[in-house]
């Protein structure tokens, strides 16, 4: 009965699985795959259940709170003593060991591991850095974070062994949600997603022989010539990128999806360039955003056309006058008359759509330093979250395929 209750649990709570899958999971435990554990039943249902990876994090989510009381009875997801869990949030700097003789002592099996343990939490009343025995950090106890250890118990902190501690209560797979920040590979990801969509643009130009031949047949053996839009790579992307001040916390965001679209074979032509909280006059070829390599904005916009597509990303942050100031660009004269927000313009109405992805989370938007910057520049173009979900939005809205 717990798992019937369990198969609706997943269900109600947003997972699909299907009937066929869940009982293809019930032979599974009859043959006993799972071997009495839960460990092993919960690697064991997440391959049957689990149909792609950005859902691994809601499966590891609804394992743990469906489980809870079996992961926490005897177990090391107990309560820490919250004097040892403030010393572990100030971890120190990995000490000197021999990597050897460390592995060879803390080479253990996981029910070991979780024993000793909790023996160590009866005992310990103090914090042990760089020890090889207590709760700790920066040694090589198999127990706290920032040390080394062939086997352990990661709490808190960064990264580490991956156990069945970690794997159920820290979403180990929470990068692949599609609602996450993007990173290299999930920009890769989500950039091949345009594929789908690249088919559905252009004229249909090369001849479909397969079509016409049908076509023909159903004509009565009348030639009816049937045309298709070219199997080739349409897009042609614009992308500028926010560089400097609020968006100094992002640098290596970008920098990642810069790499990632800089490699991706997706598009007929591409063209990156950068801007410092707004384009103005001048259009920068590297983050630095300096004079020397930059192009005059008119003169790249006299190379576009409406098959380009734009594609801003940046917070969208900053004092309100740099929208309406005609000089707020680095390189700025006081001659210039045209301001940040009239640029812009220009650039959307220049090419055949443009979107905006921001890396702020979308319910900051409305609050903040950059709230009134946020709300005027996306009443000019949709935004969207700086994410795979949202990626795939923008996607979509710029090719048409609301």
């Amino acid at each position: 009965m717990v798992f019937s209750d369990y198969f609706y649990y997943l269900r109600e709570n947003g997972l699909s699985v299907s009937m066929e899958e869940w009982l293809l999971l019930m032979e599974a435990l009859k043959k006993d795959l799972a071997r009495s554990n839960l460990l092993e039943f919960y690697y064991l249902s997440r391959a049957v259940l689990v149909k792609k990876e950005s859902d691994y994090d809601s499966y590891n989510q609804l394992f743990y709170q469906y489980f809870e009381g079996a992961l926490t009875e005897n177990s090391v997801d107990k309560k820490l003593p919250e004097k040892l869990m403030k010393y572990l949030e100030k971890p120190i700097e990995q000490l000197a060991y021999d990597k050897d003789e460390v592995d060879e002592r803390t080479d253990l099996e996981y029910e070991k591991l979780e024993q000793m343990f909790l023996e160590r939490m009866k005992e310990q009343n103090d914090m042990h850095n760089g020890g090889k025995k207590w709760l700790g950090t920066g040694g090589t106890s198999p127990y706290g974070n920032t040390g080394y250890s062939r086997r352990g118990i990661r709490i808190g902190g960064h990264e580490g062994n991956q156990n069945a501690y970690r794997v159920i209560t820290e979403s180990a797979y929470r990068d692949f949600r599609e609602d996450a920040t993007i990173g290299i590979r999930q920009f890769e990801v989500a950039l091949r997603r345009l594929r789908q969509y690249s088919g559905k643009i252009g004229e249909e130009t090369e001849l479909d022989v397969d079509a016409t031949i049908d076509a023909t047949c159903q004509n009565g053996g009348s030639l009816k010539i049937k045309y298709r839009r070219p199997r080739k790579n349409a897009v042609k992307l614009l992308v500028l990128f926010d560089s400097g001040g609020s968006m100094s916390p992002y640098a290596s965001l970008c920098s990642g999806l810069f790499q990632a679209v800089n490699a991706a074979n997706h598009f007929q032509s591409l063209k990156i360039y950068y801007f410092h909280n707004c384009p103005y006059n001048r259009l920068y070829q590297t983050p630095e955003c300096i004079f020397q390599k930059s192009e005059d904005t008119d003169r790249v916009l006299a190379n576009l056309d409406k098959s380009y597509k734009a594609l801003f990303v940046g917070d969208a942050s900053m004092a309100a006058w740099e929208l309406r100031y005609f000089s707020g660009g680095r390189d700025g004269k006081v001659t210039d008359t045209v301001s940040g927000l009239k640029w812009l313009h220009k650039i959307i109405v220049r090419c055949g759509g443009a979107v905006w992805l921001n890396p702020i989370a979308e319910e900051h938007w409305g609050s903040g330093r950059g709230a009134v910057t946020i709300e005027r520049i996306s009443s000019e173009l949709p935004m969207y979250h700086l994410s795979v979900q949202g990626l795939t939005k923008a996607v979509r809205r710029l090719l048409g395929n609301q």
